[in-house]
Order: C-alpha cells, then sequence, then structure tokens
C-alpha cells in the first residue's frame, strides 16, 4: 500500500498526455434570472462558469461548486426542464437560496488549456472554490462541493487533495478510473502510475473533511461503491447505496435533501450529517 496522500504523490510530477483535447466551443447563454455567465480565474487562465444571482438581500449564505457528469469540463444547459427520474441540473441548491456555481474546466468550452482527465482539473475546481470565497455574500467557511458521475469522481480526487470544503457530496464515482476508457482519459491506459493518480480509490485515506460517496443500488457505478464502503476506514467518509434507485434517479430528491441540510447547517444547527435514514426518507 502506498502511504503517501493523493497530494504528496502527485507532487512534482507532470502528466504525460497522450494527445491534445480542447473543446472550442462558447458556453450556452443561461436565463439570467437562473444563472450569470462569468469569468474565473484559474491556473490555466480565465474560465467559464454559471453563477447564480447576486441576491437581493444582504448577508453571508452557504455555496457549492458542482461539477457536472459526462464532459465534466464543459458545461451547458443545466437550467431547461429534465424528468425527475433524469435530473442532473441541481437546481435544488439555487432553489433554495444557496450560491451555486457551475465551472468548466481547463480545455473545456472556449477555456485555454486542454483536458488532463481528472488532474490538473482538482487545481480549477478549487479555483473555483477561490472565486466563491471572494464574493462578499458567501460565507467563505460554508462552501460546499458536490457532483455527479465524472464530476463524483473529480470531486472526490478534489477532497482527497484539499480538506477546504465543509462537506463534499460525490454522486456515483468511480474507483478506478480506468473503467471509463481511452475516450474519457488523454493518457495511455497501459500507465499504471498515471491511472492511479487519477483513481480515487487509491486514496480514501486521505480525505480531512466530512464527504458522502452515494449511487443508486440499480445500475451504474454500484461495485465501485461497495469497493469503497469495503475498502476505507476512514471516519471522515461515508458510502450509502441508496436503495430503489439508479444512477440518476436519486439526483433529484437527494440535492433536494442535501439543500435542506446546508441550510440548517449555515443557520447554525448541528454540522451537517446524512443518516440512511435521511436518503431514505428523501427518496420516498
Amino acid at each position: 500500500t502506498d502511504s503517501r496522500t493523493l497530494s504528496q504523490a502527485r507532487s512534482g510530477l507532470a502528466t504525460r498526455l497522450v494527445r491534445q483535447e480542447h473543446d472550442g466551443t462558447a458556453p450556452p447563454m443561461p436565463p439570467a434570472d437562473i444563472y450569470a455567465l462569468i469569468r474565473y480565474r484559474a491556473p490555466g487562465g480565465e474560465y467559464s462558469a454559471y453563477l447564480t444571482p447576486r441576491p437581493a438581500t444582504p448577508g453571508k449564505r452557504p455555496a457549492i461548486v458542482w461539477l457536472t457528469g459526462g464532459d465534466t469540463n464543459t458545461i451547458g444547459d443545466v437550467w431547461s426542464p429534465q424528468p425527475r427520474e433524469n435530473d442532473q441540473r441541481a437546481l435544488a441548491y439555487r432553489d433554495a437560496g444557496i450560491v451555486a456555481m457551475f465551472p468548466s474546466l481547463r480545455g473545456g468550452n472556449d477555456n485555454p488549456g486542454v483536458r488532463e482527465g481528472f488532474y490538473g482539473e482538482v487545481q480549477d475546481v478549487l479555483a473555483a472554490a477561490d472565486y466563491l470565497a471572494t464574493l462578499d455574500y458567501v460565507d467563505p467557511q460554508r462552501i460546499y462541493l458536490g457532483g455527479h458521475s465524472t464530476g463524483g469522481t473529480l470531486a472526490l480526487l478534489t477532497a482527497e487533495t484539499d480538506a477546504r470544503f465543509r462537506a463534499t457530496f460525490a454522486f456515483g464515482p468511480v474507483y478506478d478510473v480506468s473503467v471509463y476508457g481511452p475516450d474519457m482519459l488523454p493518457v495511455s491506459l497501459d500507465d499504471a502510475q498515471e491511472i492511479r493518480l487519477r483513481s480515487p480509490g487509491y486514496w480514501l485515506s486521505s480525505i480531512r473533511s466530512p464527504t458522502y460517496v452515494l449511487e443508486g443500488e440499480r445500475n451504474g457505478n454500484v461495485a465501485d461503491l461497495v469497493r469503497i464502503r469495503a475498502e476505507h476506514r476512514n471516519p471522515q467518509v461515508q458510502a450509502f447505496l441508496v436503495p430503489q434507485a439508479d444512477h440518476f434517479s436519486y439526483l433529484a430528491p437527494l440535492n433536494a435533501m442535501i439543500a435542506r441540510k446546508i441550510l440548517a447547517d449555515a443557520e447554525g444547527g448541528a454540522p451537517l450529517r446524512i443518516q440512511a435514514q435521511d436518503i431514505a426518507d428523501a427518496m420516498r
């Protein structure tokens, strides 16, 4: 076993990309009452993001960085209606009055740089959190991180790198990124070191802040969650298989439940905790 943290293992190691990938398309303009299209400064330059509009009333609010699934480097329509059984918009946070930011990452949209596939993107996510912390209406002590599928994998890697988030919610991540295949990884699948440094399952002991790993029991990355639950011994990590749910159907109800928990946490209640009963109640 490797006793180093993920940050230590990655330190000073330049990734070896086998191809250069860049999206090149501008993100679509969101409805102004739902999100603003902004730019935030990251290590590679200025990147696009969607951000909830400035609140009408003063005060410091909790905030969340949300990482979308699929091509998580690129943002697109996260506002048009979607069926409840596959609602990937994470609108519950905005609807609850939580500041929500959907960052694009290196090589995504018309951003500078190239995709690294779960590597340098961690620094971009941290830069998005840095941006939120500068906003005069955000409580910098109550910034959360969430993501779904590939976004859940990247959220987990980010939690393994930095303890700044008050809590992290990783929906449907994988244990080892090699299952994503060559289309999603611009590195050689035969390079064990490159794959291991992108695979959150090997670095769960690095997590130093509350982290929740979730997956529906019906399909998706079930084996990954079972392996995470079986192998980790980190009290900061809680892993839940969601009954009667698949890789998508738990998103809307659980994001709504988490949004309520975040609001209660922000009001000075007990620190945010998610238990199996909370999940069962939300899914009812």
